[in-house]
């Protein structure tokens, strides 16, 4: 499906652009692209510098989705026609702008519970659009050209809301020339409508799932989606019908009518059962009938996921194939990972319950010290990725972990240390002058710098990350370093190095600082290597850090970032627990943990029996990890039978 070549003929100038997405050029900002390149009287082609991927049709969502331009890379804009100096200005203004892409705030709306546990009955989506009663004419061209306009209809109901980019990428795509353009020409070769959509978004889905990136690869679900929207269109005007889609089934139907027999009066609305969980549907649901979202495949960055959670809507993903009879009561705890067929009905709505009051207590309690019942006092902080993640966050601390990379990552060119020292004051006045600890730029990997562009690695979660990056580049971490200094003389800071592996690498880092002054000074421990021999390390440093996502994805060998093994990725392996708790017994230094572990209270726990003193938590997560430290009692916990577990479900089942 991705284009080998642009059309006819060569383009007349060219200007060049640089990605500066998170995401790259995935489906919201290529379709922004693809608007714009289309109100011009002018053919436009896009080629990634970087890859050689392309020339392709600049006017094609397909197109220039699959191009795969990721955060970074460098696009060579050519245009030829009327309009291509007009054009070619406004995708420079455009690429400035990065794209128009505005990330979607993961924050739970009014009306959502924002909870992670859910009881309901189950309304099972058909993994497709029944097409067995199709029967073809001879009208098949006029048949998917009217089932288009309905779609286009239908999503451009939904331009007004929130999420009004997701469904013009969903627009963009349903009108995509390239795409119709084989459509119609399966359609003259005798292929019924149906099948000639079907096959045509079947192959672009497949072109999606085989990209390198995560969060590209999850956009075919917003290819299905608007493939099973015309199918749907089809079918029915076909049977005389309605046939509804999922978000139809669980925002409107009578949860008595899927139910059958049951007893509607004892759960509270239905959860809803998809293979996966498109935007649409995510924002069709009526929250006041939904109990929950299921959704079989996993995988957290999907728009579904991301517009669902957006909405406070109770969601767990990564159910697989169980089978699911519809009409039965069922629950989940996505705070357990555990989804129950048959489950105790009032024991489920007393969780419910006790979590609705968890939450309550743990808000307005939040400013109390986070002191356990024997005595020990757990440092709670928030980690911060833009000066809004510090705003408003009730109990925190100070910030265990400021991530420069997201705080300036949408910028072309190098922050200066002037606008650095900003941002850093930015973020300490939000948390009222308390300390604050910022890594140093932290990039490779899944985490690109525009204004750093780096090589293609065959595998480049082992090649040049974090401080690696640095041996070579040092006069950016030397301005950083600058600003961090003058940002510490104003109010409480610690710096941090990540990716650090062996001793050379500190000593070169802490060369590159020069006096310490106030400056406290650590490293993440994010590699085997470093937990190994974090003794030899942390003799010249203050703290250690464990960012548990990256040490559990190199001691699992499972790339967080791909479903098909991520479940093997579980911070509460033994293994990563071992490691952990060798770290706190032999660094000698204060031990803090700010990867995603920490933002979960019941591993919270685990981790300050094992001896962590500091947590550094997502924000909404704080006052509930503070409240159910304040619970526990750390010699009650068994970390010897954990360290010693089979496997990380075992862990949970001790914990």
């Amino acid at each position: 499906m991705v284009a080998e070549s642009a059309p006819a003929g060569a383009a007349d100038r060219s200007v060049d652009v640089v990605v500066g997405n998170e995401h790259g050029l995935h489906a919201r900002p290529a379709a922004r692209l693809v608007g714009l390149v289309n109100a011009y009287d002018a053919t436009v082609v896009l080629t990634d510098l970087d890859t050689g991927r392309g020339p392709v049709d600049a006017g094609s969502l397909s197109m220039v989705a699959t191009l795969n331009a990721q955060q970074g890379h460098r696009l060579r804009v050519g245009a030829s026609g009327a309009q291509a100096a007009e054009v070619l200005a406004a995708i420079e203004a455009l690429a400035a702008e990065n794209f128009g892409d505005e990330p979607v705030r993961k924050v739970p709306a009014a009306g959502g519970s924002g909870l992670d546990i859910a009881i309901g009955l189950a309304v099972v989506a058909g993994a497709e659009v029944d097409l067995g009663d199709y029967v073809a004419g001879d009208n098949e061209v006029e048949r998917i050209d009217d089932a288009v306009r309905a779609a286009g209809d239908e999503l451009r109901g939904m331009l007004d809301g929130e999420h009004r980019g997701i469904f013009a990428a969903h627009l963009a795509l349903l009108n995509d020339r390239t795409l119709l353009g084989e459509v119609r020409a399966a359609i003259e070769d005798g292929v019924s409508a149906p099948i000639a959509w079907k096959q045509t978004f079947d192959r672009l889905a497949g072109t999606f799932e085989q990209l390198e990136d995560a969060y590209q690869r999850e956009r075919a679900q917003d290819v299905r989606a608007v493939r099973d929207r015309v199918l749907r269109v089809l079918a029915g005007a076909v049977e005389g019908a309605e046939v509804a889609g999922s978000a139809d089934v669980a925002g409107s139907a009578d949860a008595a009518d899927v139910a059958g027999s049951a007893d509607v009066g004892e759960v509270a609305g239905a959860i809803l059962v998809v293979g996966e969980l498109d935007a649409a549907t995510a924002a069709s649901l009526e929250v006041a009938r939904v109990a929950g979202v299921a959704v079989r495949a996993a995988g957290t960055t999907g728009h579904g996921v991301i517009v669902a959670r957006s909405r406070g809507i109770p969601l767990i993903t990564g159910i697989g194939d169980i089978d699911v009879p519809a009409g039965a009561t069922v629950a989940f705890d996505a705070r357990t990972g555990t989804f129950d067929l048959s489950p105790d009905a009032d024991a489920v709505r007393a969780r419910i319950a006790e979590r609705k009051d968890e939450r309550r207590l743990a808000v307005e309690e939040a400013d109390r010290p986070a002191t356990t019942r024997d005595g020990t006092t757990i440092d709670v902080l928030v980690n911060v990725g833009a000066v809004p993640d510090a705003i408003d966050v009730r109990g925190a601390n100070g910030s265990g972990l400021v991530r420069t990379e997201v705080l300036f990552g949408d910028r072309r060119t190098p922050p200066t240390v002037d606008e650095q020292v900003e941002a850093y004051r930015a973020i300490a006045d939000a948390l009222g002058n308390k300390p604050i600890t910022i890594r140093t730029w932290d990039i490779g990997g899944d985490k690109p710098l525009p204004f750093l562009p780096q090589a293609k690695e065959a595998n480049p979660f082992l090649g040049e990350r974090g401080l690696r990056v640095f041996r070579r580049r040092p006069e950016l971490l030397r301005d950083q370093l600058e600003a961090i200094r003058r940002t510490a003389a104003e109010t409480p800071v610690h710096v941090m190095f990540p990716m650090v592996t062996t001793a050379d690498e500190v000593a070169w880092a802490l060369a590159e600082l020069g006096p310490r002054d106030a400056l406290e000074v650590g490293i993440m421990v994010e590699v085997p290597a470093a937990a190994l021999r974090v003794a030899s390390l942390a003799r010249e440093l203050d703290f250690v850090s464990i960012g548990t996502n990256d040490l559990t994805q190199y001691t699992t060998a499972a790339d967080r970032t791909n479903t098909s093994v991520a479940a093997l990725a579980d911070g509460l392996d033994p293994a990563v627990l071992q490691l952990i708790d060798h770290v706190v017994r032999t660094a000698g230094v204060r031990v803090a943990v700010c990867g995603d572990l920490a933002s979960d209270p019941q591993s919270a726990v685990l981790l300050a029996a094992l001896g962590v003193t500091e947590l550094s938590a997502v924000g909404p997560q704080v006052p509930l990890v503070k409240a159910r430290l304040r619970q526990a009692d750390l010699s009650q916990v068994d970390t010897a039978a954990v360290l010693a577990a089979r496997d990380a479900d075992q862990v949970r089942g001790l914990l």
